[in-house]
Parts: C-alpha cells; sequence; structure tokens
C-alpha cells in the first residue's frame, strides 16, 4: 500500500498532526504514518530574512527519504521562503516525493489576533491538500473554493476550502490510476 510519511518538524501538536493524517487518508485514499520528530536543520535558517529555506528542507527531506516511503510531508512551525517570494505557507515538488507546510503564518497570534486553534487547524488542513496536490500532480485551480487554488495571502487562503473541487477531483483520480498505481 502507498504510505504517506508526515514528519512533524519543531513544536507541531498532536491533535493537529492527527487532523492532517485523517484529511490526508481522505482525500487521497493513502496510508498515512506519523515519523518520529526531526530536528529542523539550522543550514536553512537565513539570518537576513529571519526565516527559513523550504528549498533547503526539501532537499534534506529528499535525501533522507526512506526508499519504502511514497510521499513524505513535514509540518514545520517555523516561516519558509523560497528565494523570489517574501514567504510561503507550504512548498512541494511537484509530482515528486516532498512536500512541506509552515503553521507559522497560518496562527492567528503572526497578525496580532488571540490563537484559534479550530482557525489554525482549518488552514493547516487547506495547506496540506494543496501541497500534496502538487506532489500528485495537480496545478493551481481557478475555482477560488478549490483546495487547490492559489493562496497568496491570509484572506484568500481563508476564502478556500479544505476540499478539491470535482475537476481537480477527477484529474487525481485519473493521475492516482495511470501515474501512481
Amino acid at each position: 500500500m502507498k504510505t504517506i510519511y508526515l514528519i512533524p518538524m519543531g513544536n507541531i501538536a498532536v491533535d493537529i498532526a492527527q487532523s492532517v493524517a485523517l484529511c490526508l487518508w481522505h482525500t487521497f485514499g493513502v496510508e498515512v504514518k506519523q515519523k518520529e520528530f526531526i530536528e529542523i536543520p539550522d543550514e536553512a535558517y537565513d539570518r537576513k530574512r529571519m526565516q527559513y529555506s523550504s528549498i533547503h528542507i526539501l532537499r534534506m527531506l529528499h535525501k533522507s527519504a526512506p526508499k519504502e516511503a511514497f510521499r513524505i510531508l513535514a509540518l514545520i512551525d517555523k516561516d519558509l521562503f523560497i528565494p523570489v517570494l517574501s514567504f510561503v505557507y507550504g512548498h512541494a515538488q511537484f509530482e515528486g516525493k516532498v512536500g512541506i507546510v509552515s503553521l507559522a503564518r497560518l496562527r492567528q497570534e503572526f497578525y496580532g489576533f488571540p490563537e484559534d486553534r479550530e482557525l489554525l487547524t482549518t488552514r493547516t488542513l487547506k495547506e496540506v491538500v494543496h501541497e500534496t496536490g502538487h506532489m500528485f500532480g495537480l496545478t493551481h485551480c481557478n475555482d477560488i473554493t478549490c483546495a487547490m487554488t492559489l493562496s497568496t495571502n491570509i484572506r484568500s487562503l481563508d476564502r478556500k476550502g479544505v476540499a478539491l473541487c470535482k475537476s481537480c477531483t477527477l484529474l487525481l483520480k485519473e493521475n492516482m490510476l495511470e501515474k501512481y498505481k
């Protein structure tokens, strides 16, 4: 059976990781195994930006991936960037093996508001489905309610849903049958 390994990096609450595992199983129909916590590599930190390089972390995850892992998704509590963007909520290799979702900017506290655990969980699930969708060959969707729509700010992320639209669901099923048997 195909398995997604879920890897916490940093302070990731158990209930959020459990919600992510259930969402991945429900959306993608694959087994999810939570792996042990791994340390965030110091060399991924960019002192000028005061953020972590998602590219660096993805490379590290890919190098250390167990051979039996079908896909690997890391959850991290640090702010991420790629060189061409000031931040990313997540990052995944298109049709690749590894992805990462950052909870840093998904937290209400990041924007100066009180903690909202339910909202954090919902935002996390949206990004998890989005990044995992990229690993399964889904591109950005024009349906603003689909989890695969591009989110460039927290308002656009809050507007979209956790689920895939009908078109993305059909494409995912085709990809699962043709490419990821």
